[in-house]
């Protein structure tokens, strides 16, 4: 473990060095710690593939003890403290979210230039992408968007050469050996290749947010007809 500052209202807490399961459970038991209940002056944490940011109050942390002449410092103690010796927490069971995915065509612009890289036909690209049990590493880029990881290699893929200025909302793309799924028109370098009807991003309720890091998600390959039917229900 190792804790760093990040300017000065910031601690960036590293808990491993890959991009991986092992990794991912220690970050999230890290968040559990440290959420429990959250040290005096953290206003915010922050979960990433392999770390935890804490955003502090110099204010409040100086009041809760803190000299004024190593604030961060003092926090750091506290966090390792807490890390160290973790309260006994009852872990959040992780859910599985099905995602129905239109496939392919104009919902899926990409898919023929992922045929051409990886010499399979559309049909078994869809196959392999549905195959897995994606794990969501963290929610970052922009709100609700999932970096979830368990791509087959076959469907490896380097990021687009230049990226899309505007990438509808619900598209689902492919990099390297990770998938996501587009909650807002943003820029994007991502291949797309296929998209849902749900709604990711949902500002009026509670949570915000569909997917969350910790979360299993299962693809399901659906008609436009049934698209259209679900898009309708959203």
């Amino acid at each position: 473990m190792q804790i760093t500052p990040l300017g000065d209202t910031a601690l960036i807490v590293a808990v491993g060095g890959a991009i991986d399961e092992p990794t991912h459970q220690r970050v999230q038991a890290a968040l559990r710690a440290l959420e429990a209940p959250p040290l005096s002056g953290v206003v915010e944490l922050v979960p990433a593939y392999t770390t935890v940011t804490l955003f502090y109050d110099p204010l409040r942390v100086l009041a809760a003890g803190a000299p004024a002449e190593d604030i961060a410092g003092w926090l750091a103690a506290q966090v390792r403290q807490r890390l160290e010796n973790p309260p006994q927490l009852e872990e959040t069971p992780a859910r599985t979210i099905e995602v129905p995915v239109c496939y392919g065509g104009d919902f899926g612009s990409d898919l023929a230039a992922v045929e051409a890289h990886t010499k399979l036909p559309a049909e078994e690209i869809v196959e392999l992408h549905q195959d897995p049990e994606y794990l969501v590493y963290l929610i970052g880029f922009s709100p609700g968007f999932p970096y979830m990881g368990g791509l087959p290699a076959r469907l490896s893929m380097p990021r687009r050469a230049s990226p899309r200025t505007a990438v509808p909302p619900g598209s689902v793309g492919i990099v390297n050996d990770q998938t996501c799924i587009y909650p807002l028109a943003t820029p994007g370098g991502w291949n797309l290749i296929g998209r849902t009807p749900l709604r990711l991003f949902r500002p009026l309720e509670d949570p915000p947010v569909l997917l969350r890091a910790g979360d299993r998600v299962k693809f399901r390959a659906i008609t436009r007809e049934e698209f259209a039917r679900l898009e309708a229900l959203a």
